[in-house]
């Protein structure tokens, strides 16, 4: 497999707390990799370094063959758009705007022609179940309907990697394994490459890989 994202050495301090000791791992395309751990072992941290989020006190993260810490912050907000996709575990939709006009946000951003973004962003709907969903508000969608449209907003811009953190914490356990079935789903369906920060132990034992973190390492070290 190709590797998508390979991160190298991050290290991270809150002040004189070490959080992240030196972290190395490799992800490939069309993996759906799980990133478990104790509460405060670094794996949020770790997730918003790999989705140039935050940066790291030391370290590199090359993402679809570019260093990311390399670009400065315009440009890095730029290639996030463009190329990162995120998942959160409260949705983030704006109230005011409707589950299409959320999902079409990040493509807007991206300068790309309107007709086609609402193509995509219709297209997108319909693929995760939310065909006649497109003109309704957030407050009237239930949260398993939001979150998929926070997926679809996610997937606008075809992004290399989806970094999701906790996704599914806020649903009932029937929402959440829809949720989960759906990863799936776009990876089978699409070769999109998810990264995933639960504390759900069935979706973590699902992913095609689970990276401990333990202490700010990974336990045990990855072998290529």
């Amino acid at each position: 497999m190709t590797p998508i994202l390979t991160a190298s050495n991050i290290q991270r301090s809150y002040g004189t707390l070490p959080v992240l000791r030196g972290i190395d791992l490799t992800i490939h395309s069309g993996e759906i990799v799980s990133i478990v751990g104790a509460s405060g072992a670094g794996k949020s941290t770790l997730l918003h370094i790999l989705g140039t989020l935050d940066r790291p006190d030391a370290g590199d993260v090359v993402l679809a063959n570019q260093n990311v810490f390399a670009l400065n912050d315009n440009q890095l907000a730029r290639f996030r758009n463009e190329k990162i996709g995120f998942v959160f575990q409260f949705n983030n939709l704006l109230p005011e705007f409707t589950a299409l006009e959320n999902v079409c946000l990040p493509g807007f951003i991206a300068g790309k022609p309107e007709r086609e973004v609402r193509e995509r962003a219709q297209a997108l709907l319909q693929t995760l179940g939310l065909p006649d969903r497109g003109g309704h508000f957030p407050s009237q969608m239930s949260g398993g309907e939001q979150q998929r449209t926070a997926v679809a907003r996610a997937l606008i811009n075809q992004p290399a990697v989806v970094f999701a953190d906790e996704p599914s914490g806020n649903l009932d356990s029937h929402n959440a394994e829809e949720l989960h079935k759906l990863f799936f789903n776009l990876r089978d369906n699409f070769g999109q490459t998810f990264i995933i920060v639960t504390h759900n132990e069935a979706l973590a034992d699902l992913a095609d890989r689970k990276i401990v973190i333990r202490d700010g390492q990974v336990n045990p070290p990855e072998v290529e």
